[in-house]
């Protein structure tokens, strides 16, 4: 899980948050002003565009660290899921 740092709108104070929650129509209250920031990609203040970039850095890290951790821990696994070694002979006693 990975956060970001925004900074207020308003009162200029820096809090975070999940970079998974902020994306595009996200809206967050500030802790410490309670002025309601809103989040979108096409967003004119600078703060609001620095904290999405930030969000989409951290998430296409998460998930490169996610699939290396995937392929890591199956390294032969190159077989289709469909395939799971079942055998379709006949069975004992036929």
């Amino acid at each position: 899980m990975s956060f970001v740092q925004i900074q207020c709108t308003r009162c200029k104070t820096v809090f975070r948050d999940r970079a998974g929650r902020l994306q595009d129509g996200y809206s967050r209250q500030c802790p410490s002003c309670e002025v309601v920031l809103f989040f979108a990609e096409d967003s004119p203040n600078p703060q609001v565009k620095l904290a999405m970039r930030r969000a989409r850095k951290a998430r296409k890290g998460q998930r490169e660290t996610e699939g290396a951790r995937a392929s890591a821990a199956q390294p032969g696994a190159s077989f289709s899921r469909s395939y799971a070694g079942r055998t379709h002979g006949t069975e004992d006693g036929e």
